[in-house]
């Protein structure tokens, strides 16, 4: 594997493969690897020829009250992971080579980003605008034909998929289903922050979903008799979500039943770990 930190060094590695006709996929991270991150880049080790995984933890996604600067990061570590399984290509940047002296471009996806995470009160549309500036620049850099994103972000596949179909970007992408721990809780690079205690009460979430599939598989299909069995695992736990709210799957537009694809999102502040996770209810 090679750890790559410049633009032009990685067009220069990919440009023979590429010649070639080898299939080049890509694994955006912001690293601090875990089993979600490792499971993406094993889709992309049987699919593709190429595996480039990029690392770097993306200022301009963050707001000014988030956890940038205390955001957990261990590159060595990443890199023997990503060798193990197999990565062909570690590509991680400086601050200054994404975003040079006098960068002024921002890329803006609207309608998908006005809800959830981007509501003006949670992170904000400079949350997502900064995602799809970022993705679109490795997009740019690596010109992968596939690259891999976690259903656990469900919003953020949304908001990438619009990318590629607004600006016909010719690449796939694929997202991969949610990795959880084995008592349901979402693989995040930001449970480290979790205290034993808070890791247990961090189960609210996963619970939560439970709770809202269950009853949708007992065939209740109102949103707020769904809602309120996921809440009440919150309630029971003593979490207050940022959020917890029954959407289209398709395209986030408010749901006041289940028919169809209706995705259960759900944020929370566990201790100093903000908490995301989600399910599809009523279809696949």
């Amino acid at each position: 594997m090679r750890t790559i930190r410049t633009v032009s060094e990685l067009r220069e590695a990919l440009a023979p493969e590429r010649r070639a006709g080898r299939s080049i996929g890509l694994v955006p991270t912001m690293g601090f690897f875990h089993g979600g991150h490792l499971s993406l880049m094993r889709s992309a080790r049987a699919e593709c020829d190429v595996v480039v995984v990029s690392l770097f933890v993306n200022p301009t996604q963050f707001g000014p009250n988030e956890d940038l600067a205390t955001y957990p990061r261990d590159e060595e570590r990443d890199a023997a992971l990503a060798e193990e399984i197999g990565v062909d290509v570690l590509f991680a940047p400086s601050l200054d080579e994404v975003y040079p002296v006098g960068f002024t471009t921002t890329v803006s996806v609207h309608g998908l980003t006005e809800v959830l995470d981007g509501h003006p009160a949670r992170r904000g549309q400079g949350h997502f605008d900064g995602v799809t500036t970022v993705v679109t620049k490795l997009f740019n850099m690596v010109q992968p034909d596939r690259a891999w994103f976690g259903q656990k972000d469900a919003q953020q596949a949304l908001v990438i998929k619009r990318l590629v179909r607004d600006l016909d970007i010719p690449v796939t992408v694929e997202i991969a289903p949610t990795v959880r721990d084995a008592d349901g809780l979402a693989l995040s690079s930001r449970n480290v922050y979790l205290s034993p205690e808070e890791r247990e009460r961090a189960l609210a979430l996963s619970r939560a979903l439970q709770a809202a599939e269950q009853a949708v598989a007992a065939g209740e299909r109102d949103a707020g008799t769904v809602l309120a069995a996921a809440r009440s695992e919150l309630d029971a736990r003593g979490v207050e979500p940022e959020y917890i709210e029954l959407r289209s799957a398709d395209d986030l537009s408010p749901a006041a039943r289940v028919d169809g694809r209706t995705l259960l999102a759900v944020a929370a502040r566990v201790g100093r770990a903000r908490l995301i996770d989600n399910t599809v209810l009523g279809g696949a």
